[in-house]
């Protein structure tokens, strides 16, 4: 072939090649933009009774109007299926155990974990006792989700990505995104950190685990009553690591792994605090509300705002704005004009294990205080894509699913709210027409939902505090921060506390209310409660500290507390590494005792301190617990630090008190302990592209809010889906809460009757499609701490929805 002939040939592959790719974009594009939700027209539907306008403001805030809720209740489904029907149908498989049949076999194994539950089942029992007002609200909400979905010109982009079909959304399913929730927020329904507790406390003596266990009273901020007792270092009497037999040393790796929840981690939460009318110049309260929790393109809320006729609002009209969970009709945080409220987790005890003993000569049958009852058996089918079904089978007794083992070996049950029905109901959409405080608190124990702190105030500037949920267990004869036998009479859960039960406190002396996971209570009501992993206090102390520093607040003034990234955890962090590095002759210790010598004492992004003196805390408490771990590991192998316990009062005793016979025998005193956690920090960080002085915590602590499928996508399509990866300011144990893909999944600063004033923002962005205006919309805004309003701002898509018949 001539050269002329083959430049020609060429020229015709390559024009073919930029079609077929231009072929590829068009229809990619077509199909991307064929699934984004409705914005403007008319579109005429069954099951309305009347007319419902739904407009979008430049964050796609959605306000949604008509002539009565039912109507509304439908119009939020036809919304949220449009912008958001696959997230809402990870969050009801997710519980339900049916991630596989959609994703293939790598979801198996979240499945199996969440199948023992039968949350479906859970879910289908609880609609089914529903009151009649409560099935027609989720009758008319899933009605509102199918027809949504199906009024999209193409099914949702992931679904064409994964070649599935979305299913219809089913009435119960609203009850198994609460599930959803409830795993979230107790420990994904494994409770592993009580199994941890007891391997813990099989292997140390009693006052070495109450040590190496106990809360911080340095830190705590309840709300009422007294600080914990100081921790009680333990006695070379009483345990002596030098005269142990060393464990024997294990992976390096498991190790890591099983000191890893020792240290600052994620915890799905939340920072709420009110102050009274007495204290803004309106007269009413203000409420704040962030709630921590994984962060995703889309956010998991949805921001709303309701208007429709109401005998019990203002002038006749009910106004309430806030945040909406897709695939619930509610509005979750937000207020209505004459409230408003804000939620985080309870942290309080709503898990136990009950030892299972089975009858020695018949294995299907286990001991209850009357005698012998059958285990029940399922055969739960988990469908896979591409791959066959996988089959489960789940013992089950009056306590729960079998899913765990004692120390000894006996089978363990979970006790847990979340598998019981009563359980879940819409309780939570009664903080639409309340209109007190006082009102707010007296729905609380009906709501079904996984145990929160309400916090709520009003227009006439009251506040106060309690904690929802139906079921808060009474409990008798055993230690619930054990596996226990049930066996015996008047032993386990004996029902469910009264309402006049629940602790409560409403408008405090000094006209402030603060929650941030940490404890509220003691005493009984603690007892009640009971702790489920407190968080250690610091951060709810801050916030109380903040809140006691000013004596007249705006909804602006709650955002900068919701802002505050001061490390004042680490102050005295930083001190001691000074004091350790005092006098060194090492050049690199040298470098690092410099650099932290001056401390600004804020999570900044810019900050090379904070980032250096958060590691040395970090590798010390690695260093001190190493050898308590291992010589638990030695005996469970599948031993790790128990979660959602931190260790700071324990550890930061040792450091302080330095007690020799609680030193690893790897070090010959405590300074060398100390040294050698500052040469770490030095070896892992300095040893990285421009030392020491590089590593700010912005390098570390970036956004990454991404979409669930970008991961399995190639990397430009990915970032085209999720938010700019950009660092943040923040980090745990202070008000602002953030790290890599966790952080306030919103944030809300809510005056009710003076909406106007008060501010809402939050990252991701109303919908899921690239192509949306509203996809990412607000996000800059929650990076950078700037409020935007509470009140949509100007229209700019109105879409009207018809009854068919019209």
């Amino acid at each position: 072939m001539n050269q002329p002939r083959l430049f020609r040939w060429l020229r015709y592959l390559l024009g073919t090649l930029l079609i077929l790719l231009l072929g590829v974009f068009v229809a990619g594009w077509f199909l991307l933009a064929g699934s984004r939700a409705q914005l403007d027209g008319e579109v005429k539907l069954g099951n309305l009774g009347d007319a419902v306008s739904i407009t979008r403001d430049a964050l796609g805030t959605t306000t949604l109007q008509g002539k009565n809720r039912d109507d509304l209740t439908y119009a939020m489904g036809f919304v949220h299926a449009q912008e958001r029907f696959f997230a809402m149908d990870l969050m009801r498989r997710l519980p339900a155990g049916e991630l596989s049949e959609l994703v293939g076999a790598k979801a198996l194994d979240t499945d199996i974990n969440h199948r023992r539950h039968r949350l479906r089942s859970v879910a289908q029992a609880a609609y089914a006792a529903l009151p009649p007002e409560q099935k027609r609200t989720l009758d008319l909400y899933a009605a509102g989700v199918n027809a949504g979905l199906a009024h999209l010109h193409v099914k949702p982009w992931e679904y064409l990505l994964l070649n599935a079909k979305p299913q219809p959304w089913r009435a119960e399913d609203t009850f198994l995104v609460i599930a959803a929730m409830y795993l979230d927020l107790n420990g994904d329904g494994r409770n592993e950190r009580e199994l941890h507790m007891a391997e813990l406390r099989s292997t140390l003596p009693a006052p070495v685990a109450d040590f190496l266990l106990s809360p911080d009273s340095d830190w705590e901020a309840p709300l009422q009553g007294d600080l914990s007792h100081p921790p009680v270092i333990p006695g070379a009497e009483t345990f002596d690591l030098h005269k142990l037999a060393p464990a024997a040393p294990g992976d390096r790796s498991a190790m890591t792994a099983a000191l890893l929840p020792a240290l600052d981690a994620a915890r799905p939460g939340s920072n709420s605090f009110a102050v009274a009318g007495n204290l803004t110049e309106s007269g009413a309260a203000i409420v704040a509300n962030d709630m921590h929790l994984s962060l995703r393109v889309p956010n998991i809320w949805f921001r709303v705002r309701l208007r429709y006729p109401d005998a019990s609002a203002p002038g006749g009209q009910r106004d309430a704005n806030g945040v909406s969970l897709p695939g619930t009709p509610a509005l979750v945080v937000g207020s209505n004009g004459q409230v408003a409220w804000g939620f985080t987790n309870s942290y309080g005890d709503w898990a136990d294990w009950v030892r299972v003993l089975r009858d020695p000569s018949d294995a299907s049958r286990y001991k209850v205080p009357e005698g012998w009852a059958a285990i029940e058996t399922h055969e739960e089918v988990i469908h896979i894509k591409d791959a066959p079904d996988h089959t489960l089978k789940v013992e089950a007794t009056r306590w729960g699913p079998i899913m765990g083992k004692d120390v000894d070996g006996t089978p363990l049950a979970l006790a847990w709210i979340g598998d019981r029905p009563g359980g879940y109901n819409l309780g939570v959409m009664q903080l639409e027409h309340i209109d007190s405080a006082h009102a707010a608190l007296d729905l609380a124990p009906g709501m079904g939902m996984p145990p929160q702190n309400l916090l709520a105030g009003d227009s006439a500037g009251h506040i106060g505090w309690t904690v929802t949920g139906t079921c808060i267990p009474l409990r008798k004869g055993f230690d619930p921060q054990l596996p226990a036998d049930w066996s015996a009479a008047d032993t386990g859960w004996l029902g469910c506390a009264q309402a006049s039960q629940y602790p409560r406190v409403e408008d405090p002396a000094d006209g402030r209310l603060w929650t941030a996971n940490n404890r509220t209570v003691d005493g009984s009501e603690l007892e009640l409660l009971g702790n489920g992993g407190h968080d250690l206090g610091a951060r709810a102390q801050q916030i109380r500290d903040d809140l006691r520093a000013r004596n007249s607040f705006t909804p602006g003034n709650m955002l900068d507390v919701q802002l505050d990234n001061r490390a004042v955890l680490l102050t005295r962090w930083q001190r001691l590494l000074q004091d350790t590095l005092a006098g060194t002759h090492d050049p690199e210790l040298e470098q690092l005792r410099q650099l932290t010598a001056t401390w600004a004492g804020r999570a900044s992004t810019d900050s090379v301190d904070y980032r250096l003196v958060r590691a040395f805390r970090d590798k010390v408490k690695e260093k001190v617990l190493a050898p308590f771990v291992a010589q638990v590991k030695a005996k469970h192998d599948d031993f790790a630090w128990p979660g959602l316990v931190d260790a700071e009062a324990a550890v930061w005793t040792m450091v302080r008190d330095r007690p020799m016979n609680l030193l690893d025998p790897s070090y010959d005193n405590w300074n060398a302990l100390l040294n050698a956690a500052a040469h770490d920090v030095v070896d892992e960080l300095g040893k990285q592209p421009g030392g020491l002085a590089a590593r700010s915590w912005g390098e570390h602590n970036r956004t990454d809010i991404r979409h669930p499928l970008s991961r399995a996508l190639p990397g430009f399509i990915g970032r085209f889906l999720d938010m700019p990866d950009e660092p943040v300011a923040g980090d745990h144990n202070m008000p602002r809460v953030v790290s890599p893909g966790f952080g306030a999944s919103e944030r809300l600063d809510a005056m009710p009757g003076q909406e106007a004033q008060s501010i809402l923002h939050m990252p991701g962005g109303q919908s899921d499609n690239p192509l949306s205006p509203y996809h990412g919309a607000g996000q800059e805004d929650w990076v950078n701490g700037r409020p935007t309003p509470l009140l949509p701002g100007p229209d700019q898509h109105t879409l009207t929805l018809l009854p068919a018949k019209t």
